[in-house]
């Protein structure tokens, strides 16, 4: 067990990751309630020996956080649309990568909300790449990444079956976190 595998056991975390290491893939990541949530699921990739990219709001890309966020795989996520569309612009990633995970976290908040964002869907269908479905369950400090999901193309009938995955699951803060 290496560091981050460590670290996640002192605090009572638990890993199961069984899905396979795929080149490219989206993980898609609920509950979303915490900050913590990221710190939690980048210690428990790297935990297993894996590396994923993930998105965040440009916010945060402040010198020098900025510096670190990008060298650790964070892409900014502009509030206002200012150029192109981002789908498009991660479309493009994935075909010009030979190797490529991102975290995306659908919910797109840390506070409640029922509307999902969908855009993980359309990058994951136009760029034929599958979704990895990752759990934060704060209810039995286990961090779960076991399931594959292969988008259809139908949006609304994809993101209902993505929430029902999530809905036994529970946040750091459970009345933040909603599949309706």
């Amino acid at each position: 067990m290496n560091l981050s595998g460590h670290i996640l056991k002192w605090f009572g975390w638990k890993i199961d990751v069984t899905a396979p290491d795929y080149d490219k893939c989206i993980i898609c990541v609920a509950p979303h309630t915490s900050n913590w949530d990221f710190i939690l699921g980048k210690l428990a990739y790297a935990s297993i020996g894996r590396k994923a990219g993930f998105l965040m709001k440009e916010d945060w890309f402040f010198f020098p956080l900025g510096c670190f966020f990008r060298a650790i795989g964070g892409v900014p996520v502009p509030r206002k649309k200012k150029r192109g569309s981002l789908v498009e612009e991660l479309v493009k990633k994935f075909q010009d990568a030979t190797k490529l995970t991102i975290a995306i976290t659908p919910e797109g908040t840390r506070s409640r909300t029922a509307k999902w964002h969908s855009g993980f869907l359309q990058i994951a269908f136009i760029a034929h790449v599958p979704i990895v479905l990752g759990v934060i369950d704060y209810a039995t400090k286990t961090i779960i990444v076991r399931d594959t999901f292969h988008p259809t193309g139908n949006i609304e009938a994809d993101l209902r079956a993505i929430k029902d995955y999530y809905k036994p699951y529970s946040g750091k803060y459970p009345e933040k976190f909603t599949t309706e």
